[in-house]
């Protein structure tokens, strides 16, 4: 028996996740939809669609590191792209989850090894649509989709990427302390910590933005999952 593509399970993976997010901003509802068209196609998930060499167009998996406190990111500056944004990139055959490729990345990228999910997958052997055990405490609130994303983000790329040409960002996040040693990776020039409402110059013109967007995400989930009253 042959056995499954590697990349086909990791875009069911994606979109799986992908149909149980129910973003808070209208317009990321809107993109999702599109993400959903991408990684479905027309004859279920398509493998190609989280392959780097899958095409020009294809999903990378990014993690915003927030400081328990919401109050500071991590950033690094990218080398090809000459600018601050969250640490990220594509999968690797390895990847059995976008989750995962997400906070893979984060690690190679920061160098702290102490990454907190925000919103963990369940255990082994747990669906995604598993109920919590009753008085589990929960980070997210009751219904909630394990490891969903936190943001979703189309952007074109410059010749620098070679030959990748649009990359269908899937973003999630993790929590990490400042004061954590980081080191910085070949993929960038720098890594640090910014506070969220004063980050550095060189930052992409949508990234304010597209952080409070993130923020907003992050506290209506914390706010879903505290205990009624």
């Amino acid at each position: 028996m042959t056995p499954p593509d590697p990349a086909a399970l990791l875009a069911r993976d994606a979109l799986d996740r992908l149909d149980r997010w129910e973003p808070v901003d209208p317009r990321q509802e809107a993109l999702a939809a599109e993400y959903r068209a991408f990684v479905r196609g027309d004859a279920g998930p398509r493998a190609e669609a989280v392959r780097r060499d899958g095409g020009p167009q294809h999903l990378t998996a990014s993690c915003f590191v927030l400081s328990t406190g919401l109050d500071r990111v991590l950033l690094c500056f990218h080398r090809k792209g000459r600018f601050w944004v969250q640490v990220g990139g594509h999968t690797e055959p390895e990847d059995t989850t976008l989750a995962g490729a997400a906070y893979r990345e984060a690690r190679e990228e920061s160098g702290i090894e102490d990454l907190v999910p925000f919103d963990p997958d369940p255990e082994p052997g747990v669906p995604l649509d598993a109920d919590p055990e009753p008085g589990a405490e929960s980070v997210v609130g009751a219904g909630a989709a394990p490891s969903a994303p936190v943001d979703v983000h189309r952007h074109d790329l410059a010749a620098a990427f070679g030959t990748c040409r649009t990359h269908w960002d899937v973003g999630f996040v993790a929590f990490a302390d400042p004061d954590a040693r980081t080191v910085v990776s070949d993929e960038s020039e720098d890594v640090a910590w910014f506070p969220v409402d004063a980050l550095p110059p060189g930052t992409p013109d949508d990234f304010p933005v597209r952080l409070a967007t993130v923020l907003a995400e992050v506290r209506h989930r914390r706010r879903a999952g505290l205990p009624a009253g």
